[in-house]
């Protein structure tokens, strides 16, 4: 059982180092920043408390939103789906996604207080 799932994580790894574009990578390591901060965010209010909620639920927001906005900026950049978004380039798509996360972020500041 364990030789199976270890050939499988080895096999994924391969087609994901040689399959995968340099963009696509990029926005995965930015996902894994993100989804890191955000657990480590969750686990200091755990363990330490949530003294200024305010402060702890519009930080985990910002996590929470920048992952859905990366997430969506992966599928719409991706060479595979490019038939499901034959009007919107890379580049727009990036636009969208930086014009969100502003407003994201403008919504995160005023939440604080």
């Amino acid at each position: 059982m364990a030789v199976s799932v270890f050939s499988v994580l080895l096999h994924f790894v391969e087609k994901y180092a040689t399959g995968t574009p340099n963009k696509m990578k990029v926005i995965d390591a930015y996902l894994l920043y993100v989804l890191l901060t955000g657990a480590f965010q969750f686990l200091y209010c755990l363990v330490v408390g949530s003294f200024p909620f305010n402060s702890f639920l519009s930080g985990f927001i910002s996590c929470i939103g920048s992952f859905t906005l990366a997430v969506c900026l992966r599928i719409q950049v991706n060479p595979e789906n490019k038939e499901h978004f034959v009007f919107v380039s890379p580049e727009r798509a990036f636009a969208d996604f930086l014009f969100a996360h502003a407003i994201l972020h403008l919504v995160v500041i005023n939440y604080i207080g």
